[in-house]
């Protein structure tokens, strides 16, 4: 029998689960402004965890963020974690801002402005083209 996804993905999608689950009912930190987990990526060997969240609106005060969660917060988080998981050894956490969201919005918007920009030159174009042309008289 094989498996349909390794076991550290396993792990990673029930701890991403319960990351959220603790953020979002057990921690008060208003400095934490609205944090979105996206993935979490446990090594092979189950000791570490790189958790990848974001920031909304707009992605800012990351840093800010990822200080604070790599701080105390971690701490606490994993002895959470520890508690409602039947896992043996919980893995250290390291959160990471991702800013990969950011990226594909400016990346949307530029798209955007160029398709925008092109289809303006088009229309500008043709009503330049029919301006240029003299009626032909029969």
């Amino acid at each position: 029998m094989s498996r349909e996804f390794p076991r550290s993905e396993r792990i990673g999608a029930e701890l991403l689960r319960e990351l959220t689950r603790i953020l979002s009912t057990e921690v008060r930190d208003p400095r934490l402004g609205e944090v979105t987990l996206q993935e979490v990526r446990v090594t092979g060997d189950l000791a570490h965890a790189k958790v990848y969240f974001t920031c909304f609106p707009m992605d800012e005060g990351g840093t800010v963020q990822e200080r604070l969660l790599n701080g105390r917060l971690a701490g606490f988080l994993r002895r959470e974690l520890a508690r409602g998981s039947r896992l043996r050894t919980v893995p250290q956490l390291h959160f990471i801002h991702d800013v990969s969201v950011r990226h594909g919005e400016a990346l949307s918007a530029l798209i955007e402005s160029a398709v925008g920009s092109s289809s303006a030159q088009a229309s500008s174009d043709s009503t330049a083209d029919s301006a240029e042309k003299p009626e032909q008289v029969q």
